[in-house]
């Protein structure tokens, strides 16, 4: 796979692999939600352990209660979760004391209840915050200069306080166009807020690098996650307006979608803001160039959500209810992408090139060597032998998914699938499947396949149902909740990583297969 884009030369290995789909607030943790503690490095052991080459995590941005927690929601592209910062790595770090920590609530098992993990862990925050503030370690000052986006984002955090929580496009006028002066009186008067979350933020990333440096140590490398648009509500449209269409106010003059469909007579309007491509051009897409470099110090590659809105896009008015007006345009495409591999030769990209596949999508991902995904749930519906997910049309230079976040469980889409998919199934596999089986067939046929990387949820590794689904699209609430048990990171899912990893040739380098 070398030149494919996923392995650039002299960077990552070129032979087979698989990882681990999993984002840090599925990991344990006592306090009610997964982060950047102890047990993240606990999994990074379990996966060096087991042979495998990459961990998979959603985008670690802010999320909004208002918008169910997703981490493709977010009120900040560069911004991290401060959900995600360890109560036990503050307390190592001195920054709690451990009588901090106690009591905890009940939080419940195997979910996320986020209103009860902010409303005990935001004292916590501010009482780590305060002690930082109090004498600041000497890698602050670097990282408050060094982070293009912070002020921005802390003038943001700062501005919604002064505004009740209101979106930027209904604050007051001076605040909304970003005068000087109003900036000045919000950075004096809500110093606290504003310093607060630049604290917070340093927290963040002081843990995740640290992290990333004992995930590399073990031979771990890391995948993130890009969204393709960002919130209209967001730091990065309050401070650059003019690479959106917008209008003088801050309104959307046209918004992201796709159009009706087979799934969907009215099509999916989703509401963001859609970029304004002549601005970036204008700039060199500066914007889009520091989210890259951004992505490149947190990850060793990236998964570029809706890749295929690099090539074309559909705009929709904002004034229509649904997507059924609208008209494609076309993307930046190559103009922005080569630069992106100009500029971060060694960040590894994949594209997510699943749903509005044209030809220029494919030779738009082709033509910069980006290894395309294929998701093997896709794989047994109507025209099956012919369908690019199903494994004997695999090819090395593609990254494959037993299934996404926004897919069931294999045992969950086994559960609700049509018979005639499950027919498909047993015909493919030459034998019928039940429940009980069926995640483990799944797993073995994803990792058998030729593509270059297999990646599969931990979810499917523990064969769990359509409970432990990340996300149904088109619901508002219960996603993004699914949380595993600590007793699940045992040595024995560690052990059968390390033996499908060698059996089908995935053991990651450096690591020595069982005999047989």
């Amino acid at each position: 796979m070398t030149g494919t884009g996923l392995f650039p030369p002299g960077h990552l290995p070129t032979g087979r692999s698989s990882g681990v789909l999993c984002h840090v607030t599925s990991l344990p943790s006592p306090f009610g939600c997964g982060d950047l503690g102890p047990d993240a490095y606990r999994f990074a052991g379990l996966l060096a352990e087991g042979g495998q080459a990459w961990w998979q995590v959603l985008p670690l941005n802010p999320t909004e209660p208002g918008l169910g927690n997703s981490p493709y929601a977010s009120p900040s592209a560069f911004a991290g979760n401060t959900l995600l910062i360890s109560p036990a790595l503050l307390v190592a770090d001195g920054y709690l004391d451990p009588a901090d920590l106690h009591p905890l609530p009940p939080f419940p098992d195997g979910r996320v209840d986020f209103p009860a993990v902010t409303a005990h862990r935001a004292p916590l925050l501010e009482r780590a915050a305060a002690r930082l503030l109090a004498s600041p370690p000497p890698a602050f000052d670097a990282f408050s200069d060094g982070a293009g986006w912070l002020d921005d984002h802390c003038l943001f955090v700062a501005c919604r306080a002064r505004c009740g929580g209101r979106p930027w496009y209904e604050w007051p006028r001076d605040l909304r166009l970003r005068h000087p002066d109003a900036l000045l009186r919000v950075r004096e008067e809500y110093a606290g807020v504003y310093d607060r979350e630049r604290a917070l933020q340093f927290l963040f990333f002081d843990q995740w690098e640290r992290l990333r440096r004992h995930c590399a140590g073990l031979g771990i490398r890391l995948i993130g996650d890009l969204p393709f648009y960002v919130l209209h509500d967001s730091a990065d449209l309050w401070a650059h307006p003019g690479l959106f269409r917008l209008d003088a106010e801050g309104r959307p003059l046209s918004v992201a979608g796709v159009p009706p469909d087979y799934f969907s007579a009215d099509g999916q309007r989703w509401g963001n803001p859609v970029y304004e491509w002549e601005a970036h051009r204008r700039e060199g897409y500066a914007w889009w160039l520091a989210r890259f470099a951004h992505m490149a110090r947190l990850f060793d590659a990236v998964r570029i959500d809706h890749f295929c809105g690099f090539a074309e896009y559909w705009e929709i008015p904002a004034e229509e209810p649904t997507a059924r007006v609208g008209a494609w345009q076309p993307g930046p495409g190559f103009d922005l992408l080569a630069r992106v591999r100009t500029a971060l030769p060694g960040l590894a990209l994949i594209a997510e090139d699943l749903g509005h596949v044209t030809p220029a999508v494919e030779a738009l991902r082709d033509g910069l060597g980006i290894p395309g995904m294929r998701v093997l749930l896709f794989a047994f519906g109507p025209g099956m032998a012919s369908s690019p997910h199903v494994p004997h049309n695999h090819d090395r230079a593609s990254v494959l998914y037993l299934g996404t976040h926004d897919n069931p469980t294999a045992v969950g889409w086994f559960e609700e699938a049509p018979a005639e998919d499950r027919s498909r199934l047993a015909r493919y596999l030459g034998r019928p499947l039940e429940a009980e089986t069926v995640a483990d067939a799944l797993v073995r046929l994803c990792l058998q396949s030729v593509a270059g990387l297999a990646v599969v949820s931990l979810q499917d590794h523990l064969g769990l149902g359509a409970g432990a689904r990340m996300n149904r699209p088109g619901t508002a609430t219960g996603n993004w909740e699914w949380r595993c048990a600590p007793d699940d990171l045992s040595a024995g899912l560690a052990a059968r990583l390390a033996d499908l990893a060698a059996t089908y040739g995935r053991t990651a380098p450096g690591d020595h297969p069982p005999p047989p």
